[in-house]
């Protein structure tokens, strides 16, 4: 049994041991769970008066860690959904403690009961046609740089790919000939192929004659020629959404990031009858399920339905007036 594991020592074997060599985690987890342990060293620090590296694993109790969550809501402005992500890299570092340092095993399952927050699910946003449209035409393409933003977010919106995948792109993974398609690996180490429409298939072409910068490897390179970083890219998206709401003023009202191109993307398929199998297979979905949020979202199909279904019979507008003293106080309620 082996209970003289310090905790620095679990927590950096939970990293190179667990995550990266067992589970082989993909970077973008990786650095999801180490953002949440830095943040969390830090509060525990500071709240206990202790260096990280002199913290014992006892130290991070239930109470502790619902303060660190607590706080990330309060004084961070973190959503209930980032909260619960947080808790989910904590609760994998503590099933890694349990078999590492059983002796602890009562505050590992206290940790580990401790509940996701329950939050509001909202429809997810995406745009129309005519906003797309928009969108598409903001970008001077008298540029290098308005060039280069055109045909990213052009694909970005036919292919539905996820940023990262995006922004890793390389020439090596577009096939622009018979059965064109950019390749690419997503979550879980996945790789899948997405097809290209005729619009992107002319415009990558386009684009790809461009002499290179750095190496030239990269499809959408920033200015030194280097992949575009994510900030860059909420950037280019923010600037060509502003530029487009002066001629769609229905942008206006809507909070466009670079994962709303790829709800849009799922939209137009949705709107166009493909199944939702097929886009989940397109979008590189786990499950079918995670689909089932653009139906939430499509007004137009639910729309088709309601005119589908048959009238009920005109009746005579009332009010229910409860006839006991009682029920009368519980409506009131």
């Amino acid at each position: 049994m082996k209970t003289d594991l310090s905790f620095s020592t679990l927590l950096e074997r939970f990293f190179t041991q667990r995550l990266t060599a067992q589970r082989q985690a993909s970077p973008h987890t990786i650095a999801s769970y180490r953002d949440t342990f830095r943040l969390l060293l830090q509060f525990a620090g500071q709240r206990l008066h202790k260096s990280p590296s002199a913290l014992a694993l006892a130290d991070l109790d239930p109470a502790l860690i619902g303060a660190f969550l607590d706080g990330l809501e309060t004084r961070r402005g973190n959503s209930a959904r980032s909260r619960n992500l947080r808790l989910t890299a904590i609760r994998s570092f503590f099933r890694y403690a349990a078999f590492e340092d059983p002796a602890q095993s009562g505050l590992i399952q206290r940790v580990l009961a401790m509940p996701s927050k329950r939050y509001e699910k909202k429809l997810v946003g995406f745009l129309t046609k005519p906003e797309i449209n928009a969108v598409l035409a903001a970008p001077d393409r008298h540029t290098w740089m308005g060039r280069r933003d055109h045909v990213f977010l052009l694909v970005a919106v036919q292919t539905g790919l996820r940023l990262s995948e995006m922004t890793s792109l390389r020439r090596e993974d577009v096939a622009l000939g018979t059965g064109a398609h950019v390749r690419c690996v997503g979550k879980g180490r996945k790789e899948r192929c997405t097809p290209l429409t005729k619009q992107a298939v002319q415009a990558l072409k386009t684009w790809l004659q461009e002499p290179g910068r750095g190496s030239g490897d990269m499809v959408f390179p920033n200015v030194r020629g280097r992949q575009l970083s994510a900030d860059g890219v909420q950037y280019l998206v923010r600037k060509h959404v502003a530029t487009a709401q002066r001629h769609c003023p229905s942008l206006t009202q809507k909070q466009v990031s670079p994962h709303v191109l790829r709800h849009s993307a799922a939209m137009e398929l949705l709107q166009a009858g493909v199944d939702r199998s097929v886009i989940a297979l397109w979008l590189g979905h786990e499950s079918i399920d995670t689909t089932q949020m653009y139906l939430d979202a499509d007004l137009v199909l639910k729309e088709q339905a309601l005119a589908k279904t048959t009238p009920a019979n005109a009746v005579s507008p009332g009010r229910y007036r409860p006839d006991d003293r009682l029920l009368a106080f519980l409506q009131a309620l």
